[in-house]
């Protein structure tokens, strides 16, 4: 999928207000079953050297643990930068933390890879 700027904004609007709402099943509205997901907090959260978690059920359940997590968790989108494949999101958390999503889109514009990076650490 290639989108346009507006397009990306929008899609990435709506995958914050999903966060932000709590609502689990609108964030994974965003992730196709396939997805492979890159985070330290997999490493810390489930003991994968690695960081990566493999396929839609896999993520819902790092995301819902982390919702437990941050009772108060609130994002706030800084920048989006596009690419013809995907996108990279840039935004502060409710702990100050800054987040780099870099997400490649498959072509019904969902997410297949995902790369989280954090600016401090995360747990």
């Amino acid at each position: 999928m290639t989108a346009a700027s507006n397009d990306t904004r929008t899609l990435v609007a709506g995958w914050i207000e999903s966060w932000n709402a709590r609502d689990l099943d609108g964030i994974m509205t965003h992730y196709a079953d396939g997805v492979v997901f890159e985070a330290s907090t997999v490493v810390s959260r489930w003991n994968r050297p690695d960081g990566r978690l493999h396929g839609a059920a896999e993520l819902r359940e790092h995301f819902r643990h982390g919702l437990g997590l941050a009772p108060t968790l609130h994002f706030e989108l800084e920048e989006v930068f596009t690419a013809p494949s995907g996108y990279a999101a840039l935004y502060r958390r409710d702990n100050d933390n800054r987040v780099l999503d870099v997400v490649e889109l498959n072509e019904e514009g969902k997410a297949i890879a995902v790369k989280a990076y954090y600016l401090e650490a995360q747990a």
